[in-house]
Formats: structure tokens, C-alpha cells, sequence
């Protein structure tokens, strides 16, 4: 079992290479409150789909045109570690992300709910951390936290994932911050976020892709 989700931060900017899981790049979403099948109906999951359970390695995308996959559905793998349902997706950014800020009805967070997601963002860089702790969401950059001054907040910087800026630094010291220490950043902002949850995710699992799997659409 791979302590934590470090981990993946720390393969952030690998290509993903041939394997049946996933390994580089990964977007991860958390949740609590919200049962995991709800979540990923949510997120446009087949409920047939869902109750088969099939390993993500086995996964095949319909055909969209004779021969050839659908261009428009993305594997996700998920599971659960205590409270939490996780979704983790390396097409280069986070589902839920995607439909939370573009307000589809689905994605947005409710009372009662917990939603914290670290999409790559690979389209639109920097990388991105969403945390909706109930209805409302707060958003940071990675290098930066939330602002809300949250239990969240105190674990990325007990964590050392939220560097210098300005004012409070000059741009020299900020430069120079994040060349020494840019590289890891991914590598700190998920060891933040797995101190404050408690999740644990398999990298031999993800790896392998033996975790079940869906097929969505990006939102």
C-alpha cells in the first residue's frame, strides 16, 4: 500500500507513460457527505456502468467513428478511504472542476458536503485546488492557500506548499523561491491534502489499473 497521495503529486509533470492505470499527471477529487455512487453519476457516470465494477485497465471507450474510440470519454478510477470518495482522471484536468466553474447544476457543492479537488489544469495552467467545505468554494492557485484560514489552509503550510509572494517578498526572493523549490510543489500540495484528509491511494493499484473505473465526459 503507498502511504498517502504524495505520490501523485510527485509524478505531476510525468508523461503518462503505457500503463493500464495512470501514473503521471493525475487529478484528484475528494468527497465526503455525498455517497460515492451519487458522486459519480454527478460526474456523468453509467449506473450500469458503476454496478459493473470493472477494473479501469479493462475499460474501452464505445466506438465514435468505425474503429476509432470516442474522443469525447475519459477514463476515471475511484475508491474510497474512510469518510472520503476519491476520483482520480489524467486527461489533464478534474471533472468536477470543469463543471464547477462552468456552474453546471451537478457540480455544484451542497450543505452537508465536503468537495476538494486538485485539477492539473493542463489546459489553462497554474494547477488549481477547489475546496467547498459546504456550499460555498474557495479557490488557490498551488503555491498559495485558500485564504479562509481553514484547517486546510494550515496543513499546506505546515506542509510547505505555500511559497513566498509579493508583497510580503520582494520578486527576487519570490524567483528565487520557486526555482529551488517549484519542482517539488505538486509533490507538497498533495501530502498537504492527504495529512488533512487521511487518504490513502495504492500507486501499484492506480498503476495497474485495478481500481474500478468509468467513463465520463468532461463536463
Amino acid at each position: 500500500m503507498s502511504d498517502g497521495i504524495a505520490w501523485i503529486g510527485a509524478h505531476h509533470h510525468t508523461s503518462s507513460p503505457a500503463v493500464p492505470g495512470m501514473l503521471g499527471g493525475i487529478s484528484l477529487t475528494l468527497a465526503r457527505g455525498v455517497g460515492t455512487e451519487e458522486l459519480l453519476i454527478n460526474l456523468g457516470a453509467d449506473l450500469d456502468e458503476l454496478a459493473a465494477r470493472t477494473p479501469c485497465r479493462e475499460l474501452r471507450a464505445p466506438a465514435g467513428r468505425p474503429g476509432q474510440p470516442s474522443p469525447y470519454l475519459n477514463r476515471a478510477m475511484y475508491g474510497t478511504c474512510g469518510e472520503w470518495t476519491y476520483v482520480l482522471e489524467d486527461w489533464g484536468m478534474a471533472t468536477w472542476a470543469t463543471g464547477y466553474q462552468g456552474k453546471a447544476e451537478a457540480m455544484l457543492p451542497c450543505e452537508g458536503e465536503e468537495i476538494l479537488c486538485l485539477t492539473a489544469n493542463r489546459f489553462s495552467p497554474p494547477a488549481l485546488i477547489i475546496h467547498a467545505p459546504d456550499a460555498c468554494a474557495y479557490r488557490a492557485d498551488f503555491g498559495t492557500d485558500t485564504g479562509q484560514g481553514s484547517a486546510l489552509d494550515a496543513a499546506l503550510r505546515a506542509a510547505g506548499a505555500v511559497f513566498p509572494s509579493m508583497p510580503g517578498a520582494s520578486e527576487a526572493e519570490v524567483v528565487a523561491y520557486f526555482e529551488e523549490h517549484g519542482e517539488r510543489l505538486p509533490e507538497l500540495v498533495f501530502a498537504a491534502v492527504g495529512a488533512y484528509t487521511g487518504v490513502a491511494v495504492d500507486q501499484d493499484a492506480v498503476k495497474a489499473g485495478d481500481l474500478p473505473g468509468v467513463l465520463i465526459a468532461p463536463a
